[in-house]
């Protein structure tokens, strides 16, 4: 008699939106996860089977986890100010600056930051700022993968804010150790993939770009940037030397396929074909970008070849209401809806494209058997999500995170019905009030009187 399968934990009649294009969508789907991996999806359950814990799911979608690849968490601390001032916060005066952050206020921050990602569905947030050491001990405790890393520049960021770029090479070796003494604490965590986060090509000279480059290729590490984030940098760079961030980063031997590039606003069509012929990735980051009147040229990259992944940045960390962003932009671009952006694009973004622009591709991003399950589980039974026409379509167009229920990473249940189960929400978020309270009282500023 055949022994029947065991799960620890089993799915029941959701809806699967798998990010398989062989297989995009599962209607009563049976989702089973032995050792931390699915071993089963399918239309019927096994003939025989036995589950620890059991999930019914009737008019749920579950989703591969969202692969967030480009955040600033202690940025929470900037929430609701920074979007309207015109300009990324590190480069704005008056507003509380990275290297104005103690450690206690770090942790607070970082673990807001997680926290709220979490919540709608990210199960992997590629975090660098300062305190990177600091921030990826509190997000870690979350329960999510990471690929964190330190923010790496040999500027000095205090002169940056009143326009002055003074590079000292003092500082870069300062942020290049952190971020290498980063790789060597957590290379053997199985949920952290740490990166060297080198901040931009006007914040890094060309010498240290190729260090950060040798060091990074050294070790197999991904390379996280701001790529054509503002005017300040094309102008900046091209004063410096003569060329386009692109072609510095070439130049400087980091334009390849460990490559995520941020932003991509300012990238010619050269430089997006030079993109896509190096393997290069674009992080694109919609809100945060249109919210500063500004629209990267998604179409162009998209059409140049070039893997697009998603992030939040900043703002918010709402990665289903990013994929509408993603789309309506790229909509408005191209003047008009066509096949080459459609909701399954933009879901792409959120999980294959960010799973392949870490390297990660064959362990997450969808759902597949054999793959880390790392799932998402969004109730469908909401009314602006029905009905169950086209529940890919309703959910980029109408969901929320706020309608994500349960997450999973590994098979590890980090979210129950809303709520995380291994920090208690209420503290984090006391915690992160009253770091953000000090950072602005130190400005001169309480806005909470």
């Amino acid at each position: 008699m055949t022994e029947p399968l065991h799960f620890d934990l089993l799915l029941l009649d959701a809806i699967a939106l798998t990010a398989d294009p062989a297989r995009p969508e599962i209607r009563g789907a049976v989702l089973g996860v032995r050792d931390g991996r699915i071993a089963w999806l399918d239309a019927q359950p096994p003939a025989q089977y036995t589950a620890d814990r059991t999930l019914h799911l009737a008019d749920h979608f579950v989703t591969p986890g969202f692969v967030n690849v480009h955040t600033h968490s202690i940025l929470s601390m900037v929430r609701g100010v920074a979007a309207d001032l015109g300009f990324a916060p590190s480069y704005t005066p008056g507003i509380p600056k990275g290297t104005q952050v103690d450690e206690a206020q770090a942790r607070a921050l970082a673990r807001l930051g997680a926290l709220e990602a979490l919540l709608a569905g990210s199960t992997l947030v590629g975090d660098n700022f300062v305190h990177a050491d600091i921030c990826t001990e509190a997000m870690v405790e979350l329960g999510l993968r990471l690929a964190p890393s330190w923010r790496i520049h040999d500027v000095d960021f205090a002169r940056v804010a009143h326009g002055d770029w003074q590079h000292s090479a003092a500082i870069g070796q300062a942020t290049l150790g952190a971020g290498l003494a980063l790789h060597a604490r957590w290379q053997n965590h199985p949920r952290v993939h740490v990166n060297l986060a080198a901040h931009a090509v006007d914040t890094c000279s060309d010498a240290f770009l190729r260090e950060v480059g040798e060091a990074a290729a050294a070790r197999g590490l991904r390379v996280s940037t701001h790529l054509g984030q503002s005017k300040v940098e094309v102008e900046r760079v091209r004063e410096r030397t003569g060329r386009s961030s692109t072609e510095v980063l070439a130049d400087t031997g980091l334009l390849n396929e460990r490559l995520m590039g941020g932003h991509c606003i300012y990238v010619s069509e050269a430089d997006a074909h030079r993109m896509a012929a190096a393997g290069a990735h674009a992080v694109h980051i919609p809100k945060c970008n249109a919210a500063s009147g500004r629209l990267a040229p998604t179409p162009m990259l998209q059409r140049a070849g070039v893997n697009m992944a998603l992030a939040t940045d900043t703002q918010h960390g709402d990665m289903v209401e990013l994929m509408r962003w993603a789309l309506a932009t790229a909509r408005v671009q191209e003047g008009g809806v066509n096949d080459g952006w459609q909701p399954h694009h933009v879901f792409d973004m959120a999980t294959m494209g960010g799973a392949r622009a870490l390297g990660l591709e064959a362990e997450i991003g969808s759902l597949a058997v054999g793959k880390s399950a790392d799932f998402v589980v969004v109730d469908g039974r909401r009314p602006h999500l029905r009905p169950h026409v086209n529940p890919l379509g309703a959910l980029v167009h109408c969901g929320q995170g706020r309608d994500v229920r349960h997450v999973a990473v590994q098979g590890e249940l980090l979210v129950v019905d809303g709520l995380p189960t291994k920090v208690d929400m209420d503290t984090v978020c006391a915690e992160a009030e009253g770091a953000s309270r000090e950072l602005w009282g130190a400005q001169g500023r309480d806005y909470w009187r």
